[in-house]
């Protein structure tokens, strides 16, 4: 099946060469130079997965970030010139799932776009009505307590619960939570979470793990800045424990 994927990018020597490079790849490119227009194709098509530059002229890629994130989950892979530290955490905090820095290989960006689309086995059946169980295995649903009332993850269905209220995941923060569950009461480096969820190899940059672990944090514990479910062990990475 060919994964539709925007590039938006006002460079249109670069983004005619990530076009061609993608269509090698079987991906259906729809192209952007500039944040109005690639808003508009966020509303209108069906998209899966975005190549954003930050550095655009008019609205800028943080804030065409900010305004994508409600309307999907695709996931989005930052490419810029601007790599300090404090633009790279801006851009993740905004709701990107991970970077490329300028200049680039290629080979690179096709890694992390088949890193990001690369789905948990549960969360391809939940998307598919005719393979969702009636009811979830063991195993599959996990229970937490953050203070504010059981929180119920079901992996199968992909769904957290406090209650009768869903909280929304994005599919970086339900790939982070799975393996974390799977893990609980287990300490997990962040080199070890990089492998697992951005499946990076050489690529990987610890910084991105930190990032995504604050946005999970907000939304599974009462007080982030007081975690009792997701908590650092200083020295060695995360741990989620169970109550």
């Amino acid at each position: 099946m060919t994964t539709r994927v925007l590039v938006l990018e006002d460079d249109i020597g670069l983004r005619t060469s990530l076009r061609l490079v993608l269509e090698d790849d079987d991906y259906e490119v729809e192209e952007a130079g500039d944040a109005e227009t690639a808003l508009r194709l966020v509303e209108e098509r069906d998209i899966e997965i975005m190549l954003v530059d930050l550095m655009l002229g008019g609205v800028d890629g943080f804030t065409f970030i900010r305004r994508a994130r409600p309307l999907t989950d695709a996931p989005i892979v930052v490419i810029s010139a601007r790599d300090g530290v404090q633009d790279i955490v801006s851009a993740l905090e905004a709701g990107a799932d991970d970077y490329v820095s300028k200049p680039f290989d290629v080979t690179e960006v096709q890694a992390r776009l088949r890193a990001l689309l690369r789905r948990p086995a549960l969360a391809q059946a939940a998307s598919s009505p005719d393979q969702q169980p009636d009811a979830p295995h063991a195993g599959e649903v996990f229970v937490l307590d953050s203070g504010a009332g059981p929180l119920v993850f079901d992996r199968a269905a992909a769904h957290l619960r406090r209650g009768e209220r869903e909280i929304h995941l994005t599919m970086t923060e339900y790939k982070l939570l799975t393996v974390l569950s799977e893990n609980a009461g287990r300490v997990l480096s962040r080199a070890a979470l990089l492998d697992h969820v951005w499946d990076r190899g050489f690529f990987g940059d610890e910084r991105i793990v930190d990032v995504h672990v604050r946005r999970l944090r907000k939304k599974l514990e009462l007080d982030p800045a007081e975690p009792r479910t997701l908590v650092t062990v200083r020295g060695l990475g995360y741990r989620l424990d169970a109550r």
